[in-house]
C-alpha cells in the first residue's frame, strides 16, 4: 500500500487544525475565544490570498515564458515548490507545453540566450526539471 505524501495529508490537516485552533479557543475562552481564533484564521487566508494577487500581477507584467536568467533560475529550483512559488520566482507565467488539465502539466521558461527550462507539475508541484541550452556549434539565426 502506497504512502500518502505530506502534500496530500496537509489539504486533511490544515481543516482539522483550525478545527482543533477553535475548539481550544472555545475551551479557553469562550465565545470570545472564537471569535479571536476566526479573526486569525480569516487574517492568514487574507495574507495569503494577498500574495496570490501580488505574485499574479508581477506575472502579468512579463511576457509569457520570460525569465531573466534560466540557469540561476534551474539552479534555485527545489522539487515539492507550488507552481505559485515558481511564478514568484520568475515574475512570469510560463509558456504552457501541455494542454490545460492535462497531468502533468510542463511550462516553459526562455532567457534572451534561448536558454529554458523546462518544468513539470503534478497536481500543482514541481516534480521535474530540466535546463536546455543552445548548442554554440550552431551559427545564430539573427543577424
Amino acid at each position: 500500500m502506497k504512502m500518502p505524501s505530506f502534500y496530500s495529508l496537509q489539504k486533511i490537516l490544515a481543516p482539522l487544525g483550525a478545527l482543533g485552533l477553535l475548539v481550544l479557543a472555545y475551551r479557553g475562552y469562550g465565545w470570545l475565544g472564537v471569535a479571536g481564533a476566526v479573526g486569525a484564521l480569516v487574517m492568514w487566508v487574507l495574507l495569503h490570498v494577498s500574495r496570490m494577487l501580488q505574485v499574479m500581477q508581477r506575472a502579468a507584467n512579463r511576457p509569457p515564458g520570460y525569465v531573466d536568467s534560466a540557469v540561476m533560475f534551474h539552479a534555485r529550483l527545489r522539487k515539492g515548490m507550488t507552481l505559485l512559488h515558481v511564478l514568484a520566482m520568475t515574475r512570469a507565467l510560463g509558456e504552457p507545453l501541455t494542454d490545460v488539465d492535462v497531468q502533468p502539466e510542463v511550462f516553459r521558461w526562455t532567457d534572451d540566450s534561448q536558454s529554458s527550462v523546462r518544468c513539470e507539475f503534478v497536481d500543482g508541484r514541481l516534480k521535474n526539471w530540466s535546463l536546455l541550452r543552445p548548442d554554440p556549434e550552431l551559427p545564430d539565426a539573427a543577424p
